[in-house]
């Protein structure tokens, strides 16, 4: 297994998870969804009735909980892809509902939450290869990432794939509903003071609105080898 670190970063529903997760099986890397673990934790907040923090200088003592809070990633038998347990049980559909979403960039937003997370994600990048997604993984959690990919996305196409994976679902949501979710979740990762989602210097931007899963992959690919060319000379 190569010693090889892919950060994705980029907005929400721009195809993150799909693609990271398609580099990850051609290339033998584990798959890290780093996103998965703040709804995850997020999750936990709203299930114990944790206040919803209003903004990230909040008062109230979230990192007394944290202990209670165990995150690991295991493979499902039945489909062969990395899934979130919290706390022994897998929440892998929980976290996406829109509970969780419209609250996840809230939780997200809290200094205690991101210092742990982001260190169980840089322990997981020291052990091994990997590929991760998220908003901050070139900038905060491995600035020295061996790739660094931006996605992103138009907002029509974005909120159209979104509205299409809830209802797949089987999630009764408006394409309104999605579109103000987005919007939300757009401004408040990209303003908030801590680790606050945006392009790495050194990130190649790969913008998906025109392209299919294939040429997504085929895209981060022809990078990956040329990467490999570098390393072997």
């Amino acid at each position: 297994m190569e010693k090889l670190v892919i950060a994705i970063d980029g907005y929400s529903s721009c195809g993150k998870s799909t693609v990271a997760k398609a580099v990850a099986r051609r290339l033998g890397l584990p798959y890290v969804d780093s996103g998965a673990m703040y709804r995850a934790v997020t999750l936990y907040f709203l299930n114990n009735e944790i206040p919803i923090p209003q903004n990230d200088k909040s008062e109230y003592n979230y990192k007394k909980h944290l202990g209670d809070i165990d995150i690991q990633f295991e493979i499902n038998p039945n489909n062969g892809i990395s899934e979130i347990v919290l706390n022994g049980k897998n929440v892998e559909s929980e976290i996406r509902k829109m509970r969780v979403s419209k609250s996840v960039s809230q939780f997200s937003t809290l200094p205690s939450v991101r210092k742990m997370l982001v260190e169980i994600q840089r322990n997981m990048g020291a052990k091994q290869g990997l590929v991760m997604d998220g908003r901050d993984i070139g900038t905060v959690v491995f600035p020295n990432a061996d790739l660094k990919f931006f996605m992103t996305a138009s907002g029509e196409v974005r909120a159209k794939r979104r509205y299409e994976e809830l209802m797949a679902r089987g999630l009764e949501i408006t394409m309104d509903e999605v579109q103000t979710n987005l919007n939300y979740r757009d401004y408040q990762d990209s303003h908030r003071e801590i680790s606050p989602l945006k392009q790495a210097e050194d990130a190649i931007v790969l913008d998906n609105s025109a392209m299919n899963q294939d040429e997504q992959l085929d895209f981060v690919m022809k990078y990956v080898e040329q990467w490999r060319k570098n390393v072997s000379t």
